[in-house]
């Protein structure tokens, strides 16, 4: 889902964020805004009741211009999804590749179009798809994400981002049916390399984050 931000810290120039300052909407964006190109690896968990345990996946999401999102997993198994120009090819090895427009899914158009929106930094574009809310410092903050569209509204309850200053660090997607899908981002998906248990993902996930 949104979890497609890179992590590059804050200009060595910029003073520091008072510790006790309250994160708002406009400010989050801000900091999260990113110019194309930018890239960051993921750790994704996907429940199932078919599985004993969630899935794990790992793999880089990539924004190569400010069109494009592509999304490559790497483990446990090679798959590359690009979004562009309205459509989604997917793209795995020994296969061919299968191109849709994303109307048929409304899940990835609502995530381009917000993911092009976090990275502009821009509110207004984000507020057409999305009721926000804040919880925080400006140290660390949670960014509630809740679907505006009838479409994705019909599968997705709310996203909720977790950061600590510029760094988008875990979006937890809770739809409407079904488990919870966490993916952790930047710092925290590195970290995770350690964590072995879903339990241990969450706590990495909302470590030191208002809840």
């Amino acid at each position: 889902m949104l979890t497609l931000l890179c992590s590059a810290a804050l200009p060595c120039a910029a003073a520091p964020e008072p510790a006790a300052a309250r994160a708002d909407a406009g400010w989050i964006l801000q900091k999260l805004a990113r110019p194309a190109p930018m890239r960051t690896a993921f750790v994704e968990l996907r429940g199932s009741p078919m599985l004993k345990a969630p899935l794990r996946i790992e793999g880089e999401y990539r924004r190569p211009d400010n069109d494009t999102l592509v999304r490559e997993v790497r483990s446990p198994y090679a798959e590359t999804t690009t979004l562009r120009n309205g459509q989604a090819t997917l793209a795995r090895a020994g296969k061919t590749s299968r191109t849709f427009a994303l109307s048929r899914v409304p899940e990835l158009a609502g995530l381009q179009a917000s993911f092009g929106a976090l990275l502009a930094g821009d509110r207004a574009l984000l507020e057409q798809h999305y009721r926000l809310s804040t919880q925080g410092t400006r140290q660390q903050w949670t960014l509630v994400l809740v679907p505006r569209d009838a479409q994705v509204k019909a599968s997705v309850r709310d996203i909720t981002l977790y950061g600590r200053g510029a760094e988008l660090r875990c979006i937890e997607t809770r739809p409407l049916k079904g488990d919870l899908q966490r993916t952790l981002m930047a710092g925290a998906a590195h970290q995770a390399a350690k964590a072995t248990t879903a339990t241990a993902l969450a706590a990495l996930c909302r470590a030191g984050n208002a809840s």
